[in-house]
């Protein structure tokens, strides 16, 4: 399912062209969630148009959001899949938070 999932994000995410996204795999290294997902919209619009994507290709394809955060923000939008944790940035709040810094570099998803 995970590898599933992962293809219905980054073909959404592609398709509505978010920026920079990064698919960590966490699995062995905390209980939250077994992926994160990293990406960044270019404006507040983009960043709405960006979830309300998700939310349409995930409904689609019967993967429920438990949790949504910032649902109208325009700096982070985060969405709780449970097995996957989508954070969707504007660019100066990923500056900021640095997110990717926390993790290391070895656990990037790239397959």
């Amino acid at each position: 399912m995970p590898k599933k999932s992962k293809k219905i994000i980054q073909n959404s995410l592609e398709e509505i062209k978010a920026q920079n996204t990064i698919f960590l795999d966490l699995s062995k290294s905390n209980s939250f969630t077994d992926f994160m997902v990293i990406t960044s919209g270019t404006s507040s619009r983009h960043m709405s148009a960006i979830k309300d994507k998700l939310f349409e290709d995930l409904k689609s394809n019967k993967i429920s959001i438990s949790g949504v955060e910032g649902q109208n923000s325009s700096e982070w939008i985060l969405l709780d899949l449970g097995d996957f944790v989508i954070n969707i940035m504007s660019n100066d709040s990923r500056a900021y938070y640095d997110l990717e810094s926390l993790w290391d570099p070895a656990l990037n998803w790239d397959e």
